[in-house]
């Protein structure tokens, strides 16, 4: 299949794991729809006011457990994808730990006390900070490009302007 040989063995596992990520938003989301009906907050309103709904932090951590989820995704995702094109076996471990913590963050805040999204989901930031080192790592390799000839001042030709594409 065209395209397919550029991928590095193990890419399709980075794919999965970025599946499995989205069967968690989609069960999230499915939650806050629950809490919704529970909790009477109607559509569209994205969150509860505490004057109008005496359940309306149990309703808000729900839905901000979700909405986090949501504004970090984006950032995982590319992450993911640049990273895992150079390191996918890393990119599969660290996006399965990403996943399962963002988990134990959406369960935890969903109790009503966020301080509870913290427990376990606190550690979601390190597989990030991992997947950001094999992101770089592949902006790295991508800088330094195929060379096969030194320079006339006898070093590699990499981060050099005579670069040999």
């Amino acid at each position: 299949m065209a395209g397919v040989e550029m991928f590095p063995r193990g890419f399709g596992n980075v794919a999965f794991v970025l599946v499995a990520y989205c069967f968690l938003n989609f069960w999230m989301a499915f939650q806050v729809g629950k809490a919704r009906k529970k909790y009477n907050v109607p559509y569209p309103t994205l969150y509860a006011i505490e004057s109008e709904n005496k359940d309306a932090k149990l309703f808000n951590c729900i839905q901000r457990g979700h909405q986090n989820s949501l504004e970090l995704m984006p950032v995982f995702f590319l992450l993911m994808v640049l990273g895992g094109i150079r390191h996918p076996c890393a990119c599969v471990a660290l996006g399965s730990i990403y996943t399962v913590t963002r988990f134990f963050y959406f369960t935890g805040y969903s109790t009503g006390d966020p301080k509870n999204r913290l427990t376990i989901g606190k550690y979601g930031l390190l597989p990030l900070i991992g997947l950001m080192g094999c992101t770089i790592s592949f902006g790295i390799s991508l800088l330094r490009g195929p060379c096969d000839r030194k320079t006339s001042s006898g070093s590699s030709c990499y981060f050099s302007s005579s670069r040999v594409n």
